[in-house]
């Protein structure tokens, strides 16, 4: 039995137990069988690949300053040396687009792996305790009710309300993201340690003494991370369009500083006088990578889910 305690991967092979989520969904055979199946996933992961060398490597792409204004450049329509044209204070919008991602991206990023961290965290120490004990089960019935409420609320205007609170700057809004998105990874994790822990190579480890800690690092978490990894895919590109529109309304990053909202913003009053561009490109360059990761979380999706894993190792044998 205490051999069996050491290895997730040997209970797996007790009946009932899990097939080893933790190691099966990152086999690059999958991946490659998902993208052979649909071609349309290859687009995201190159849309966000893309983007994420464009981040890295603005300060040597772009022409000019992504912030050096030039009121003798004033809007500027597309063509010559402003390929996309300048906005209403004469700074060059191709530059801006191109940095626009270093600030977004971080934000998103981060915010984002912060809400994961702790909602993944607290649901797996709420998912692996319910039902045990009188406090525990006190204590995650007001963990699940105080999640109800956070979700209650409207996500954008909740993370309005936060930025308000903390002030405006990019750590109130990698704040305000973590804080909307720890309910969803809160309930994801729970729901997946619920049913992982009651399986027999959980309760195998038990028995052979594994402390509860060990349990849940070794054997639990590692097979219910991977929803958790899916949506985590899908939630970077909708944190993406949170800053934006939170930039947009004015509560997120202040102008000048170059990100895809308050450049749409900044730009907004031109359209109606026949100047568009300092908006539309911005504002194609959000909605492409938002889409870009949408297709990344869908693939994701596909790869951690046990049926759709079976039905590509069918196809790959």
């Amino acid at each position: 039995m205490s051999n069996i305690a050491r290895s997730g991967r040997a209970f797996s092979a007790l009946p009932g137990a899990a097939e080893g989520d933790g190691v099966r969904f990152w086999r690059l055979r999958f991946f490659v069988a998902v993208l052979r199946a649909r071609p349309s996933f290859a687009v995201g992961y190159a849309i966000v690949t893309t983007v994420v060398v464009i981040a890295l490597l603005a300060p040597w792409l772009v022409p000019y300053g992504p912030m050096n204004a030039d009121p003798s450049m004033y809007l500027l329509p597309p063509g010559g040396s402003h390929i996309l044209g300048t906005d209403g204070t004469g700074m060059d919008i191709f530059s801006r687009v191109l940095f626009a991602p270093r600030v977004d991206l971080a934000i998103a990023v981060v915010g984002t792996f912060l809400s994961a961290t702790i909602g993944g965290a607290v649901g797996a120490i709420v998912g692996y305790y319910e039902g045990q004990h009188t406090w525990r089960r006190a204590l995650s019935t007001f963990v699940m009710r105080s999640a109800d409420v956070l979700q209650a609320f409207p996500v954008f205007v909740f993370a309005i309300a936060l930025v308000a609170v903390f002030g405006q700057s990019v750590k109130s809004i990698i704040l305000a993201i973590a804080f909307v998105n720890t309910p969803i990874y809160l309930r994801l994790m729970r729901i997946q340690v619920l049913s992982i822990s009651r399986l027999r190579y959980v309760e195998a480890a038990y028995v052979a003494g594994a402390s509860d800690v060990a349990i849940l690092w070794r054997h639990v978490i590692p097979n219910a991370i991977a929803p958790l990894v899916a949506q985590l895919s899908v939630n970077i590109g909708w944190a993406v369009l949170l800053t934006a529109g939170l930039s947009f309304v004015g509560a997120g990053v202040v102008a000048p500083t170059p990100e895809w909202g308050s450049m749409i913003a900044m730009g907004f009053q031109n359209v109606v006088t026949g100047q568009w561009w300092p908006s539309v490109f911005p504002g194609i360059a959000l909605c492409i990578t938002v889409f870009g990761f949408a297709l990344v979380g869908a693939s994701v999706e596909v790869l951690a889910d046990p049926a759709q894993r079976r039905v590509l190792s069918g196809s790959l044998s």
